[in-house]
C-alpha cells in the first residue's frame, strides 16, 4: 500500500513555529516516525508553501494511481482554498484530512473547513499522533474502492 502524506503552508516550520500549540517534532521527525510504525507501508511525503504546488500533487499522485490514500494537513489552506477542496473532490483515491492542534478549542474562523466536507475523515487534535491515526484510517479507507456518497451532493 502506498500513502501520500501532503502538508500545507507553515508545517515546513513544525518545531520552530509556537511549539505551544504544535509541539517540538519536526516534520522530518514525523516522517521517520511514521515509517517506523508502519514499515508495511509506503509512505511518501511531500510540503510546500503554495496552493498551486500541492493541488499538482494531488493530480500527479492520483491520475495514474500511483497512491492507494492521502492524508493532507492543509494549513491555513483549510479554511478558505476552493481551488484544493475542488482538487480532492474531482479524484477518487481516500483522502483523510489532519490537523495537530485541535481546531475547534481555538479561533473560531479556525472550526471551518471547506476540505472537510471531500476528505473521508478528519482527525485533528493529538498532535503528531494525527498522523499516525491519518495512517491507519488512510489504509481502511484505501480498502473501499470509492469515496463517500456525500460527495455526490
Amino acid at each position: 500500500m502506498k500513502i501520500f502524506v501532503l502538508n500545507g503552508p507553515n508545517l515546513g516550520r513544525l518545531g520552530h513555529r509556537e511549539p505551544e500549540i504544535y509541539g517540538t517534532e519536526t516534520l522530518l521527525d514525523i516522517e521517520k516516525s511514521l515509517r517506523d510504525s508502519f514499515p508495511q507501508v509506503d509512505i511518501l511525503f511531500f510540503q510546500s508553501e503554495y496552493e498551486g504546488a500541492l493541488i499538482e500533487k494531488i493530480y500527479e499522485a492520483v491520475d495514474k494511481d500511483k497512491v492507494d490514500a492521502i492524508i493532507l494537513n492543509p494549513g491555513a489552506l483549510t479554511h478558505y482554498s476552493i481551488a484544493l477542496r475542488d482538487a480532492i473532490s474531482s479524484i477518487k483515491a481516500p483522502l483523510i484530512e489532519v490537523h495537530l492542534s485541535n481546531v475547534f478549542a481555538r479561533e473560531s474562523f479556525r472550526a471551518h473547513s471547506v476540505i472537510s466536507p471531500v476528505a473521508n475523515g478528519v482527525i485533528s487534535g493529538f498532535g503528531s499522533y494525527s498522523y499516525h491515526l491519518g495512517v491507519l484510517a488512510a489504509m481502511k479507507a484505501a480498502l473501499k474502492v470509492t469515496k463517500p456518497s456525500r460527495l455526490t451532493n
